[in-house]
């Protein structure tokens, strides 16, 4: 098995664009197959570098590694369309020599003039085929003079196309509804369904998966095949993604760039699980890892309708997989954040920082809540910004409790979770209080806030010097207050 993903570099690697390539991928390496990445810059236009770029990083972002393509190279290289040129051309010199194309010398004014006139019938424009039984001595001679022209696929007219979908099934397309279309434009370069065919079959693609957008193609594709006599690959043609208001999915739904999701903290796993089960679905199971999806997958769990993107369900997603991640993998993300907002000094060691990620890493759903979260570990919070919380918590009743808690941390010889909860049971012991009673009232001292994660992890990880600072500041918030 041969798959391949065939992106044309004119922006980011957005949402659908990825579930294809991931679908390709899983079906390549569930199969032990290949899978190969091919640049399709045929929009010269818009092409650019820098999106080629970003798509090989979104790719790898989501493990979606390639065993050919424009960076590793391959049997069967160029793997980007602009550098295969002479092999458009010679197929389609292949195809005017059997009869099955021939050059088209109308100008874009003729037909625009045609477009016009069909326009005003309330008819769809079909090119008429001025050219189709033009004397071939002729049309070689003007071909050789340098007069600009089109090659166009001679179309049958009549009769059916019919496609064996691996998701539709069975699709019936009318031939008459196809016009001669082009293969190679006036300035050599081959339109989409020419060049795609021409590299699909030299690079022994056996299986193409894609968006259900391209189905429309297939026929004119597997025209072009048998015209030039190759074999046919298995076509699949996904539904696309909608937004939650059922129109096409577009930025307003969250269908922004894959690097996007990695600036605002999503994991790859989770983004990748995510886009898995967007269209597919494998019994009632929703959380996958990498290899769960390998041995999973199957072109028959793809859905033949359309999938909504919830981005409230990516979000709950996420948090499964934050939960299930080592801290260790997903600290780097974290260290650069907090060193771009100034909180990281010489006691914030790299174990200290892992031990904020496993802190907070049950509590929140990604890596930008996470560090947003993690604010009262760097930064002391202002109480008198908490009026509810203060007010509720911070109360003369509870300055005793807090002065009492203050010394004997300040004395703590081990500065350990353990002895951290040691101090404070022993305290509410004495006092014959519920722990709850010492707990809330150093929980909003400590973070600011009434809720947090466990308070002796968390006073572990704040250090001695601040949970002391921290304590004296809101004993004489109690006593003198805003």
């Amino acid at each position: 098995m041969r798959v391949r993903f065939a992106p044309s570099p004119t922006g980011y690697l957005h949402v659908g664009g990825a579930r294809t390539a991931l679908f390709n991928w899983l079906l390549a390496r569930q199969a032990g197959g290949q899978f190969i990445l091919r640049i399709e810059d045929t929009d010269v236009a818009r092409s650019t570098e820098e999106s080629m770029e970003a798509i090989l990083v979104g790719m790898r972002w989501l493990g979606l590694t390639w065993d050919e393509g424009p960076d590793v190279g391959g049997p069967h290289a160029p793997y980007v369309q602009s550098e295969r040129g002479a092999l458009y051309r010679e197929h389609a010199e292949r195809l005017i020599a059997s009869g099955h194309a021939y050059p088209c010398f109308c100008t874009k004014e003729e037909l625009d003039a045609l477009r016009e006139q069909a326009a005003a019938r309330n008819e769809i424009f079909r090119y008429p085929g001025t050219y189709r039984d033009f004397d071939p001595a002729e049309a070689r001679r003007r071909r050789e003079a340098g007069e600009p022209h089109v090659i166009r696929f001679k179309t049958p007219g009549e009769g059916v196309t019919v496609v064996e979908d691996l998701v539709h099934g069975t699709v019936t397309f009318q031939n008459a509804g196809l016009d001669d279309f082009v293969l190679l434009k006036n300035d050599g370069g081959p339109t989409y369904n020419f060049a795609c065919v021409v590299d699909d079959a030299l690079m022994e693609i056996t299986h193409v998966l894609r968006g259900d957008d391209h189905l429309s193609n297939t026929p004119k594709q597997m025209m072009i095949y048998e015209a030039l006599g190759y074999a046919l690959p298995r076509f699949g043609h996904i539904p696309m993604i909608l937004g939650q208001d059922r129109s096409r999915l577009s930025k307003r739904h969250g269908a922004t760039s894959v690097m996007a999701y990695d600036e605002d903290g999503y994991l790859a796993h989770g983004l990748r699980n995510y886009l898995a089960r967007l269209g597919w679905a494998h019994g009632d199971d929703e959380v996958f890892s990498m290899e769960d999806l390998i041995a999973k997958f199957s072109v028959e769990g793809i859905n033949d309708t359309a999938a909504v993107f919830d981005p409230t369900k990516l979000k709950w997603l996420n948090g499964v997989w934050m939960r299930q991640t080592p801290a260790d993998e997903m600290v780097d993300w974290c260290r650069q954040r907090w060193a771009e907002r100034g909180w990281l000094g010489a006691r914030h060691t790299a174990d200290w920082q892992v031990g904020v990620v496993k802190l907070l890493q049950e509590r929140t759903q990604t890596l930008l809540e996470l560090v947003e979260a993690s604010a009262f570990c760097f930064e002391t919070p202002e109480l008198v910004t908490l009026p509810e919380s203060a007010t509720k918590f911070l109360t003369a009743a509870a300055a005793p409790a807090l002065e009492s808690l203050r010394e004997r941390l300040a004395a703590l010889e081990e500065w350990t979770p353990e002895a951290i909860e040691a101090v404070f049971r022993g305290l509410a012991a004495e006092r014959e209080v519920k722990l709850a009673a010492i707990i809330q009232p150093a929980r909003v001292a400590l973070t600011g806030s009434h809720v947090s994660p466990g308070m002796f992890e968390t006073a572990y990880l704040i250090g001695r010097e601040l949970v002391v600072t921290r304590l004296e500041a809101a004993i004489a918030r109690i006593a003198s207050p805003v």
